[in-house]
């Protein structure tokens, strides 16, 4: 599904750099100008199988001048340093649910949870606080990035990074989605890509893949929707590309 456009907009907009590395799983040393900064790095897991090294990023500067890093690395690209027009991969996990609230406000995501619902942040339901309750709809956001659902070209430098494991945290807020449904509410998982990325279908291998599945299938046979957003980030704005639902699926046949 498609709206009309009304984007998101930086109240100052991004600041290409390159990563010259990343230091450890808070910090990217970033040259910007010729100049070298410490940089916050907003997601603490690898992304995709990508070495940090001479990656092209967007930097917001923070208006905090006191703290130790003042710029956050809101994304990468897998386009060359030199390339005028690059294709940005968002990388701020939290930023995603500024972005996804703003687009529930401004009814272009109408498709998936009715205009005009009241909008509130951080609901506590049972032992967990889901990221948004819409009217009668909860919904939790996750932004994968532990594989990256793009073309990495030659120029970029992998590793195979281990299976991924952090996933108590996914399964405990998937369960809590489905515990949340009263008679008239409503629960969506909503994935979202601050990129456009095909469909997502999850992990098909890896130790935990075949658990997360059925947490995943369990939740939706109480009822859980699963859709997926793409938006796509420029160093002024974020646009939404698309969004669709994925419950079906997610279904085993």
């Amino acid at each position: 599904m498609q709206t009309n456009n009304n984007p998101f907009i930086f109240e100052t907009p991004l600041i290409e750099g390159v990563i010259c590395r990343r230091r450890n799983r808070f910090i990217m040393e970033v040259e910007v100008d010729g100049v070298i900064y410490d940089c916050h790095c907003p997601t603490t897991g690898r992304i995709g199988d990508i070495i940090l090294r001479d990656v092209p990023c967007l930097l917001s500067l923070s208006n905090n001048l006191s703290r130790k890093t003042l710029y956050t690395v809101e994304a990468i690209s897998v386009d060359l340093p030199s390339n005028a027009t690059k294709s940005w991969i968002g990388i701020n996990q939290n930023a995603a649910n500024r972005y996804v609230e703003h687009f529930i406000k401004s009814g272009q995501l109408s498709g998936m949870v009715n205009n005009g619902e009241a909008i509130k942040r951080e609901q506590k339901v049972g032992n967990s606080k889901l990221d948004f309750l819409v009217g009668n709809t909860y919904i939790e956001v996750k932004t994968p990035l532990t594989r990256l659902q793009v073309e990495v070209k030659d120029h970029i430098e992998t590793k195979e990074g281990s299976s991924f494991t952090s996933f108590e945290r996914f399964i405990k807020h998937i369960g809590e989605l489905a515990h949340s449904l009263n008679k008239n509410d409503k629960a969506i998982l909503l994935v979202c890509f601050i990129y456009d990325s095909s469909k997502y279908m999850g992990s098909s291998g890896g130790k935990y893949s075949s658990y997360i599945r059925n947490s995943v299938q369990s939740s939706i046979n109480q009822g859980v929707e699963v859709w997926q957003v793409n938006f796509k980030i420029t160093p002024t704005e974020v646009n939404l590309i698309r969004y669709f639902e994925t419950t079906k699926d997610m279904i085993k046949g």
